[in-house]
C-alpha cells in the first residue's frame, strides 16, 4: 500500500514521501516486536540489553559500554538495567578496579529467556523479510544505511 494511501494525504515531494515511508514502517516493525516482547515480559529496550551482554559472551559490561551499543540512544539504561536486576536476568556488582563503574552481566536466567525467545524473534523478523529476496533485503539495508549517514 502506498504510503498517501496509509495516512491520506494528497501531494508529497518524494523526500517527504521516504521520511513518512520511513516513519510508518517503523511503526508497523516496532508494533510487532513489541507483540512478540509482551509475551516475555520484556520491552524491546530490555530486549536489546539483554541481547547486548549476551553478546559479551560471559565478560560484564559497564553502564557506557551498553549505552553505546543501544539501538535507542536516549533509553534510560540504568532503568532498563534496574528492571531486568529485579526480573532475576542480569546480575550488577561493583567493578574491582575503579569503585564507581557498575559490571553488568547476563544471568544463566536471562539467557534460557533469550534462548526461548530467539525462536519467536527469527519468525517475527522473517515475516517482513520473507516479503522481499536476497538481494532486495540487501539492497534495502545498503539504502537504509545510505540515507540515514548525515
Amino acid at each position: 500500500m502506498k504510503i498517501e494511501d496509509v495516512i491520506k494525504s494528497g501531494q508529497m515531494t518524494l523526500s517527504k514521501k521516504v521520511v513518512m515511508n520511513v516513519m510508518y514502517t517503523h511503526n508497523v516493525v516496532a508494533e510487532s516486536v513489541n507483540e512478540v516482547m509482551r509475551t516475555y515480559d520484556l520491552s524491546p529496550e530490555q530486549f536489546n540489553v539483554l541481547r547486548i551482554l549476551r553478546g559479551q559472551k560471559g565478560k560484564p559490561a559497564n553502564m557506557c559500554v551498553i549505552q553505546e551499543r543501544m539501538i535507542a540512544k536516549t533509553s534510560n539504561t540504568t532503568r532498563l538495567v534496574d528492571k531486568l536486576l529485579l526480573k532475576g536476568l542480569v546480575s550488577r556488582k561493583v567493578c574491582d578496579n575503579n569503585r564507581r563503574k557498575m559490571e553488568i552481566a547476563i544471568t544463566e536466567r536471562g539467557l534460557d529467556l533469550l534462548t526461548d525467545l530467539d525462536p519467536a524473534v527469527e519468525e517475527n523478523e522473517m515475516k517482513f523479510a520473507n516479503n522481499l529476496s536476497s538481494e532486495e533485503l540487501g539492497q534495502l539495508n545498503y539504502l537504509l544505511e545510505k540515507y540515514r549517514t548525515l
